[in-house]
């Protein structure tokens, strides 16, 4: 597997896209901690729920990071050095004024909020100046997504299948393209915090 690239890692990024299903709470849990209070790229989130349920993720990790956490509405800007979590039964995108967008667009890939409808929104939105991380789940969502943030220039990182407590669906991105990094979640957390480094500069 890779080691982060310090040349690519610190490529200047402008925002970061992150998506998970079955064991993605425990692993965003490992790949946020320690983020510092003075983070400044803001990250948004889609992990599969129950579409029929309220979330309650921006609650949970707003007691467990030292940065602002915000279920995502729609209209709402990016604001740098926050963290979004896309609300249960909705698709969220970024729209090119770098705000977000909800909608109720049939689900892909069975999941709605999807994760490559995000990531390929984004990728259109912020071009090579976005970083995507995909990590553990049970189905293919994310693939195509995270594919289209490579074409488009990005960064993309995906958990180590090894590691991944389902290894669907970093299996799946591997298989549409090679990533950019392959690693264990402390070693993307790594590259989470070169991107920082160099998004301060």
């Amino acid at each position: 597997m890779s080691k982060p690239s310090l040349p690519f890692a610190r490529k200047r990024v402008e925002a970061v896209v992150l998506g998970a299903s079955a064991g993605g709470i425990d692993a965003l849990f490992v790949l946020l901690e320690g983020l510092p209070a003075s983070w400044r790229i803001p990250m948004t989130v889609v992990l599969h729920l129950p579409e029929d349920h309220a979330s309650h993720l921006a609650d949970i990790f707003r007691q467990r990071l030292p940065i602002p956490v915000h279920e995502a509405g729609d209209k709402m800007p990016l604001s740098g050095g926050r963290l979004y979590f896309a609300p249960p039964g909705y698709h969220l995108s970024i729209e090119r004024e770098r705000c977000f967008s909800l909608s109720c667009e049939p689900p892909v890939l069975f999941s709605r909020p999807s994760i490559d409808v995000l990531m390929t929104s984004a990728a259109d939105a912020y071009g090579p100046a976005l970083a995507g991380f995909l990590l553990t789940g049970a189905n293919e969502d994310g693939a195509q997504g995270l594919h289209r943030i490579h074409l488009a220039g990005g960064l993309t990182a995906v958990q180590d299948p090894k590691e991944a407590l389902i290894s669907i669906m970093p299996l799946a991105a591997i298989a549409r393209h090679a990533p950019d990094h392959v690693l264990p979640l402390r070693e993307l957390r790594t590259v989470l915090l070169q991107l920082e480094a160099a998004h301060a500069h």
